[in-house]
């Protein structure tokens, strides 16, 4: 692929990230409530009075989306999700379907990988689903641990950049957090922003002490989107617990000129206070935004989130923005930062600033021209493997002086 498809900006280059800006108007898309251009602020008050009415809307049933499945598997997609039990049983139900579709992530084979998956109660007594990747010839170089965005799990297309990763020769580990996925909560539901943080510190922080195997290593966070902030979060309570993050579209603050008016929010916490698990959050189709090719695979990702943000979510979504984007200098750690130039949905000037403020020492950030969000999904094969490349030759370098320091 030719090089010019990437902007690579890092520590060693004289250039500033900011010299090629370009003023859009995007944001974050899960918080279109209150986060959006003027011409939606105009008819905020014909979308609030017709509020009521969509949020009663039924969306139509998920398994009117597929062709020639059986009535049982349609009864299945078709229950309520809100609670783990019913998406662990559509999990169960899709596997073979999900590991067959014509996507470059489900074509990575297994061999010479060791894989586990586990449910195990935490310290709050929800039941947490996670999964660990290793490959199985040689120790691993440093230990993964991955942080999902927002609606989405560990066990789909994850589940081939997991593959893809051990195969590189690294220990993977991957969490749902609570409300998503096969984690205990109701479903799309974040009742406190850092709470969710601490469930992942809690989980990570018992992986690593609990396998030998990875005591010793080197550790890296992995978030995408949301995933990133929860990443950053983690940073700050444990500035000194990682070697390094790689994130990717990282939500991490709402543009300037994208924040909305400070009465806006305020209807916005008003409501969550009186109806926090309300889904009344318009938004646009997040895949669509998300993928430049293959948005129809997307549907097979079955106990993903499809529904609009309840209302505490986007609340939650919207601090954790703006406790993030005080301290962008507090992150100190080694920073991968990648962004689909073409990002819709969270702003790659974001991505700039958190360069440009990050303390970091080490810090690189890669741009990838017309790339949309999803950059390791819904790009097509050769810009997906490219991304890859970019990674694990970050991470060797950064595995190899780690070891050499210990």
């Amino acid at each position: 692929m030719a090089l010019n498809l990437v902007k690579s900006y890092s520590t060693n280059n004289d250039q500033s990230p900011f010299d090629d800006v370009k003023q859009r108007r995007i944001g974050i898309n899960c918080c279109n409530l209150v986060v959006g251009g003027g011409e939606r602020k105009q008819k905020q008050k014909k979308k609030s009075r017709e509020t009521s009415v969509s949020a009663m809307a039924a969306s139509p049933p998920l398994s009117s989306k597929f062709n020639g499945i059986s009535d049982d598997l349609k009864i299945i997609l078709d229950a309520n999700m809100d609670e783990a039990p019913a998406r662990r049983r559509a999990r169960e139900a899709f596997k073979d379907i999900q590991l067959s579709i014509d996507h470059c992530l489900f074509k990575i084979p297994t061999q010479g990988l060791k894989m586990d998956e586990r449910y195990e109660k935490n310290s709050r007594g929800l039941e947490i689903f996670s999964k660990t990747w290793l490959p199985e010839s040689s120790p691993p170089k440093a230990l993964i641990c991955f942080c999902h965005g927002y609606a989405d799990t560990c066990t789909f297309f994850f589940e081939g950049i997991a593959r893809k990763l051990a195969s590189a020769g690294y220990g993977v580990c991957a969490m749902d957090y609570p409300g998503f996925g096969l984690s205990d909560g109701l479903h799309g539901y974040i009742e406190s922003f850092d709470g969710l943080v601490d469930d992942v510190i809690e989980n990570y922080s018992k992986i690593k002490a609990e396998k030998p195997e990875f005591r010793a290593l080197p550790s890296f966070l992995f978030g995408q989107s949301m995933g990133g902030a929860v990443a950053l979060q983690v940073h700050f309570k444990q500035p000194n617990a990682w070697n390094g993050a790689v994130l990717l579209a990282p939500m991490c603050k709402i543009a300037d000129d994208m924040y909305p008016p400070f009465i806006l929010t305020q209807i916005l916490i008003t409501l969550a206070m009186v109806f926090p698990k309300s889904k009344l959050v318009p938004q646009k189709d997040l895949a669509k935004l998300s993928f430049r090719e293959n948005v129809e695979l997307t549907v097979y990702n079955v106990i993903s989130y499809k529904d609009k943000p309840r209302l505490k979510t986007a609340v939650e979504m919207l601090h954790t923005t703006d406790k993030i984007a005080s301290r962008l200098e507090e992150v100190s750690f080694p920073l991968l930062i990648l962004h689909g130039e073409a990002d819709k949905v969270t702003d790659p000037s974001i991505s700039k600033a958190l360069y440009e403020k990050a303390s970091s020492t080490d810090k690189k950030l890669l741009l990838y021209k017309d790339s949309y969000h999803s950059l390791l999904e819904g790009e097509p094969d050769e810009v997906i493997f490219r991304v890859f490349d970019d990674i694990t030759s970050w991470l060797d370098k950064r595995s190899m002086n780690e070891s050499n320091q210990t």
